[in-house]
């Protein structure tokens, strides 16, 4: 049988068909729950490949090693299935194997080949979409999809879902105007594209529009808050960022409070959010009481060190901002040990990571001057451990903060002179250079 797009899938049974759709769209809007969906659709037709693959991609997508006991009983099913298979099905189960081995290089580029010969497969295209941008691989965010576009209409399935991935491919990009317009065509066609929201805000803070930024997210705020959302938090910490850079710490905290860490979840993409949101608020010795407590607690209790340098980073300043020295001196311990080890992570770690979460627990001593010459050769470079711009300008920040502490007024100062060079028009920079200045 085919899909609603016309792609083939080694089904004959109609209903799990009609399931995988319904998960496919609770992926694709970050609205309820696509494993609870799809096992629904599994326990009925248990030989259901695409829905096996569908449940090993989306805990791949949280990008964590807790969900690996998951993906690999997973893939052990898709083994029995093997004869079962066609094509389309074998190159997403390579894709995870590849990723579970920790190879997620190779399993994007898996993603890769599998959309050359399948570019309506919206599960293949948005799982490599997120992979890269878990790598920061700017270009790979607008090219994956730009492949595909031709093969799409406006009235397929999903397709505001591409449009809104084209959106957040063209911002990273550094095509402001163009990833706007992709983002309000899919918004026009779904008003509830959390992605699609996501990406003209992006757009707004890269450009340094923090009050029309505002604007955008509270009028907008019940197509992208409301209801069983899975992705909510990272649009308010977006709406934060923006009251943050207008001064208005207070208004952040309450966000915070009330909306980023409203489900104190121990999944480390929420996590990231409320740690970069606190990490900012630190730099700038606003008080926000025992907050970090919390985020610290989960950070030492999990075993996530050494799997993803980038959620390292984040560990290391938790513990750094509550004083857990032994806490940081194991996550760091975890950090430079990963560079041994074989696959992806191996890389990124020894690129820029191990400097990374090593500046961040100097800083943490209050080593200002080694947080410098850790954080200056790598500043630039940092986009091989993921995340999209917006996040790592906390590392811009943070080197700026160590070269006030550290008394490195002139770098500071020319710090502060390309962030208002780059955004004219944001007081956060402007205070910096005045700060930088005194």
């Amino acid at each position: 049988m085919q899909d609603v797009r016309g792609v083939d899938a080694s089904t004959n049974n109609a209903k799990s068909l009609v399931t995988y759709e319904k998960a496919l769209r609770a992926l694709n809007s970050y609205r309820g729950d696509p494993v609870a969906i799809i096992d629904e659709a599994l326990a009925d037709d248990p030989d259901f490949v695409m829905g096996h693959v569908l449940r090993a991609e989306v805990h791949v997508t949280l990008w964590e090693n807790s969900v690996l006991p998951e993906v690999e009983s997973s893939l052990a099913r898709l083994s029995d299935l093997d004869n079962r298979m066609n094509d389309r099905e074998r190159q997403h189960t390579q894709a995870i194997k590849l990723w579970s081995k920790g190879d997620w290089n190779g399993a994007r580029g898996a993603f890769d080949r599998l959309l050359a010969d399948y570019p309506r497969d919206l599960l293949a295209l948005q799982v490599g979409h997120l992979a890269d941008f878990f790598h920061g691989d700017r270009d790979n965010l607008r090219g994956r999809v730009l492949r595909a576009l031709p093969a799409w209409t406006r009235d397929d399935p999903g397709y505001s879902f591409v449009l809104g991935m084209q959106a957040f491919g063209l911002e990273e990009s550094g095509s402001y105007a163009e990833a706007e317009e992709s983002g309000r065509r899919a918004l026009a066609i779904e008003p509830e594209d959390c992605w699609a929201h996501h990406a003209i805000a992006h757009v707004m803070e890269m450009q340094a529009r923090q009050a029309e930024g505002i604007a955008f997210m509270e009028t907008r705020q019940p197509h992208w808050s409301q209801g069983d959302n899975a992705f909510r938090f990272h649009n308010w910490w977006h709406t934060a960022l923006f009251h943050l850079d207008q001064g208005r710490g207070d208004e952040a905290l309450r966000i915070y409070d009330r909306e980023v860490r409203r489900d104190p979840e121990a999944i480390q993409v929420m996590m990231v959010d409320a740690v970069a949101l606190l990490w900012r608020l630190h730099l700038q010795s606003i008080d926000v009481g025992n907050r970090w407590d919390e985020l610290a607690d989960k950070y030492e209790k999990d075993e996530e060190g050494g799997f993803y340098a980038f959620n390292d980073m984040h560990a290391m300043m938790a513990f750094s901002a509550t004083g857990r020295t032994n806490a940081a001196a194991a996550r760091l311990r975890a950090t430079e040990g990963a560079v041994k080890q074989a696959g992806t992570n191996g890389l990124i770690s020894q690129l820029v990571g191990v400097s990374l979460v090593r500046a961040i627990e100097a800083f943490g001593r209050e080593r200002y001057a080694e947080a410098v010459d850790l954080l200056m050769p790598v500043r630039y470079r940092a986009y091989v451990f993921g995340g999209s711009h917006a996040q790592r300008d906390i590392i811009h920040r943070t080197l700026f903060e160590a070269a006030v502490r550290s008394g490195q007024q002139q770098l500071a100062v020319a710090l502060a002179n390309e962030r208002t060079e780059l955004k004219p028009t944001c007081p956060f920079s402007w205070s910096l250079r005045g700060r930088a200045a005194a």
